[in-house]
Formats: C-alpha cells, sequence, structure tokens
C-alpha cells in the first residue's frame, strides 16, 4: 500500500497514469449515472420532439431529454435544464414563472435546435411536492420562499444537477448555450466538466410572483435585471 506521494512518484517514474477514488466517483457521476430505458415522439403545441426517458440510478427518479425537431446542433446547442414544478409547469400556477419558462425553453429549443432536460425530483427546490405546498402556506403569512422554507427546517434549494450533466454527456453535448437565470445550476454543470454560455430565460411577470422572482433575484442570486 503507497501512500499518494509515493504513487505518484512511482507513476511518473515508471511513465504511469495516477487515479484516484475522487477521480474514479466523477467519472461514475457522469458516465454511470443515468440510463436510457425509453425512445419515443411526444407531438407538442411547439413541434414533435424525440423523447428519451432516462433512469437516475443514484436516485431512482425518471427525468426526460426533449431533443428538438430540427436535432441537436454540432456546435454550441440551446439547452434547458428544468427542475419539475408541478404546480407551475401542470397546473399553471403564477405563484412562480416555472411553467411560463418550461413553454418557452421549448419553443426556442424547438426553433433553434438542441435539447430540454426535465429533472423530475426536483419539485421546490428539491423538498418535495408536501413541503413545497406547507412552504406556500407561511408564505401567505408574510414569509419569503427562503424564510419559509428555512422556518420549516429544510433547506433553501437541496437540487443537485449530476444527473443533467449526465444525461447531456449521454446525447453528446460538452458545449451548449445554456437557458438559465440561476449561478448555482450553471456552477454544477461547468464543474462536471461542461461548457457553458449562459443565455438569460426571463418571462412576465405577474402580481403573483413578483416577490417570489425579487427574492430570487436578492437572495439567490438568479440573475433577473434590477428589479423584479
Amino acid at each position: 500500500m503507497m501512500r499518494l506521494e509515493d504513487a505518484e512518484a512511482f507513476a511518473q517514474r515508471e511513465g504511469l497514469i495516477v487515479v484516484t477514488i475522487a477521480d474514479l466517483i466523477a467519472w461514475r457521476r457522469l458516465h454511470d449515472r443515468v440510463e436510457a430505458r425509453a425512445r419515443t415522439t411526444l407531438p407538442t403545441a411547439f413541434g414533435t420532439f424525440d423523447t428519451i426517458g432516462y433512469a437516475d440510478l443514484l436516485t431512482g427518479a425518471d427525468h426526460v431529454a426533449l431533443v428538438s425537431p430540427l436535432g441537436i446542433p454540432a456546435e454550441s446547442p440551446l439547452v434547458r435544464v428544468h427542475s419539475e414544478c408541478l404546480t407551475g409547469d401542470t397546473f399553471g400556477s403564477t405563484r412562480c414563472d416555472c411553467g411560463p419558462q418550461l413553454a418557452e425553453s421549448m419553443r426556442r429549443v424547438a426553433a433553434e435546435g438542441g435539447v430540454v432536460v426535465y429533472l423530475r425530483g426536483h419539485e421546490g427546490r428539491g423538498v418535495g411536492l408536501l413541503d413545497k405546498l406547507r412552504a406556500y402556506a407561511l408564505q401567505d403569512q408574510g414569509l419569503d420562499t427562503v424564510d419559509a422554507q428555512t422556518a420549516l427546517g429544510l433547506p433553501v434549494d437541496d437540487r443537485e444537477f449530476g444527473a443533467a450533466a449526465a444525461i447531456l454527456r449521454d446525447l453528446g453535448i460538452e458545449s451548449m448555450r445554456l437557458l438559465t437565470n440561476n449561478p448555482e445550476k450553471e456552477t454544477q454543470l461547468r464543474d462536471a466538466g461542461l461548457t457553458i454560455e449562459t443565455v438569460p430565460l426571463i418571462t412576465d411577470r405577474t402580481v403573483n410572483n413578483s416577490r417570489y422572482l425579487e427574492t430570487k433575484r436578492v437572495r439567490l442570486g438568479h440573475r433577473l435585471g434590477e428589479s423584479a
């Protein structure tokens, strides 16, 4: 058993490569994290997307990649990594901007080429649907989205984007134009070795989500302009 410094010296002397356990973990997170298990097409209001269903081998969640009708351009495709939001994406809630962001992302990706990666298990910034609704109840009493989750003993944002990075790698995407206002999402994907040009994704504000957007801008660092 050699210490790392001894192994590195031996490798340099013998022309070998040293691989650490951390290196193996990082490699597996990108290459063994997800498995494509279903492929089909999905006709939508924005066009027919090639659709790939992925199993997350770490969390057990199911994720979906919607590939543009134009396919994936060889250089800098447009990419949206979208966190599941049942209330916004499905019910059309105006408390957040999730539904409009998803629709605008699908429209733009369909028109320009690229992919929308839809991550399940991210409801309420990772705390789940029921706790998200509990946090909404505290927001009704005057707390903002950050303080509401903190008051419930919940993390402010418990999402991680390793599955998204693995899906993008599986699709052959290493460099992209990323539709996001969230610097943490961008940082995590960059840390996974992806090359990113950030493209803002600003949607219309409503009476019901203006405070939410301002909280994201001021307290979570989202790039939403000078005032939400």
